[in-house]
């Protein structure tokens, strides 16, 4: 009789975890269910500067209705869309502004932050004005940076963004390469510049992935897909320098909003 009351009462307590469990799974397979909102976050590369047809009450963050977040959401229409990407953001703008549509009913979040925090814009700026030397020097200052300040910085984000959106699925779009390397090109940077600066891209999209990937989030990877579309490629789908349009430099063109970001976010979500 003992064994069996024993037996009986493990049973019991074994069918009452199991339920518990299959209980808690079950709410979180509903709020995830039930969450189809899509927020997009991030800097230029996702508010779409480059792309043209900027949405005029987005102001200087030049939101674009050819920007990849847009695309998704015309495609996809998803039951809210808030498209708070900016130009220019950094890690601690996103943390400051951009964060509040954030909730239990967000589906989808996709962001690109980094870049500006590592000083993208002065990198570009010294290599393109400065001599090779001064655009190398400049471009190993940032790596030290991406070492040893942005990861924390990048976790500041993640992890607000995992508060707020318990429910989401976090994308984490990366950078381009900049530059096809070989032949002749006249985009006015030696061999070694470009180099540099595709080394950089790849030294910025690693650290980002890394910290994704720490977050439980899917880093998109855009590398392959601009592959044969690098300036000096004949077919770029990013701007070089434009003198008449400063803003625009480096940036994705429509074609590499549509044909570069787009493809890797439905592929990642």
């Amino acid at each position: 009789m003992r064994r069996s009351r024993l037996t009986a009462y493990v049973t019991s307590l074994l069918l009452a975890t199991v339920f518990a469990l299959t209980g808690a799974t079950t709410a979180q397979a509903s709020q995830r269910a039930a969450a189809t909102g899509y927020v997009a976050l991030g800097d230029s590369y996702s508010s779409g500067v480059g792309a043209g047809s900027y949405i005029g009450s987005s102001g200087d963050c030049k939101r674009s209705t050819k920007a990849y977040p847009y695309l998704w959401a015309a495609a996809h229409s998803p039951s809210s869309f808030s498209f708070t990407a900016c130009s220019g953001a950094r890690t601690g703008d996103v943390l400051a502004n951009q964060l509040g549509p954030l909730g239990s009913g967000t589906g989808l979040v996709s962001i690109s932050v980094g870049g500006n925090d590592a000083g993208f814009s002065d990198v570009m700026t010294t290599c393109v004005l400065q001599s090779e030397s001064a655009c190398v020097a400049r471009i190993n200052t940032a790596k030290a940076y991406v070492d040893s300040t942005l990861p924390g910085k990048l976790d500041s984000v993640y992890s607000a963004i995992s508060a707020k959106a318990p429910a989401a699925h976090v994308v984490v779009l990366g950078y381009p390469r900049f530059y096809k390397l070989g032949g002749s090109c006249l985009a006015g940077l030696s061999e070694t510049e470009r180099a540099a600066i595709n080394s950089a891209a790849d030294y910025l999209d690693s650290a980002i992935a890394k910290r994704a990937a720490d977050h439980g989030f899917t880093f998109g990877d855009v590398r392959p897909t601009f592959t044969g579309h690098e300036i000096c490629s004949g077919s770029a789908w990013l701007h070089s320098v434009n003198w008449l349009n400063i803003g625009e430099s480096y940036h994705p063109t429509a074609s590499g909003q549509s044909g570069g970001y787009l493809p890797v976010l439905n592929a990642s979500d």
